[in-house]
């Protein structure tokens, strides 16, 4: 059962990854593309040279873009695949539909949202290169203790719902996520490395845009998963009659 959902969740990654392609190219390169004139021009008021491209941005756009997004999603969906594995049943009964699209929008916040409320997505030419070894450290340090703190979260849910009940249980899990993870949040670095004059309104669709790239990704791997997990369970009990009350329930 793992091995099938861990390359149906390949499979799916590799979907959402053309998805996202598509949607990056349309959304995104515009964005991209304002922040490298920035760069371009600010370069030429200081009489320095433009830095050579290793790789030249038709390349970067196309190729490049789409080889990025399609292996990052085919191997977030095959752990997705794995965590699914591993949730169904032990963590939730719900329905396969249900139980996906819930674990993409936890991971969506664990992974996505709460690091770049701290460390947002930045454009070309924004960014000290002298510092970028401890932006990468604070930003992977922060989804790891995200990603533990979801756990934390999701375990306390389970506990509390025997006295609470599920909706209680899962606001004060709610409630514990966000304290712990703004608290642990404070004591990391600030990095703040926005030039001046970088115009705000690209700055800011720039991360807006690289949220809606990530929220696509996220969100085509939950439904997509969930429904073909779903249909495959159902094609498999419809293989033998079933009386009424052998049919399979989900809660």
């Amino acid at each position: 059962m793992a091995r099938t959902l861990l390359l149906r969740g390949m499979l799916v990654g590799l979907v959402a990854g053309l998805i996202v392609f598509a949607f990056a190219s349309w959304i995104g390169e515009s964005h991209v593309e304002r922040a490298i004139a920035f760069e371009t021009n600010m370069d030429m008021q200081k009489g320095e040279p433009s830095e050579p491209e290793m790789v030249s941005r038709h390349v970067q756009k196309s190729f490049g873009l789409l080889t990025g997004v399609v292996a990052y999603g085919i191997a977030l969906g095959g752990i997705f695949g794995l965590a699914f594995a591993y949730a169904q049943g032990r963590l939730s009964r719900s329905r396969p539909r249900v139980l996906s699209l819930l674990m993409a929008v936890m991971g969506f916040v664990a992974i996505v949202l709460t690091p770049s409320l701290k460390y947002p997505a930045n454009p070309p030419s924004v960014g000290n290169p002298e510092t970028i070894g401890i932006r990468t450290a604070a930003y992977f340090l922060l989804i790891a203790i995200s990603l533990v703190l979801m756990a934390l979260s999701i375990k306390a849910w389970r506990h509390w719902r025997k006295s609470l009940g599920d909706w209680n249980a899962a606001l004060s899990a709610v409630f514990l996520y966000v304290v712990l993870v703004s608290f642990c949040a404070h004591f990391l670095p600030i990095i703040d490395e926005v030039p001046a004059e970088f115009p705000a309104s690209l700055l800011w669709n720039f991360r807006i845009a690289s949220w809606e790239i990530q929220a696509v990704m996220w969100g085509g791997l939950g439904l997509i998963f969930g429904w073909l997990t779903e249909r495959a369970g159902n094609t498999a009990e419809g293989r033998q009659p079933l009386d009424s009350a052998d049919q399979p329930r989900y809660s």
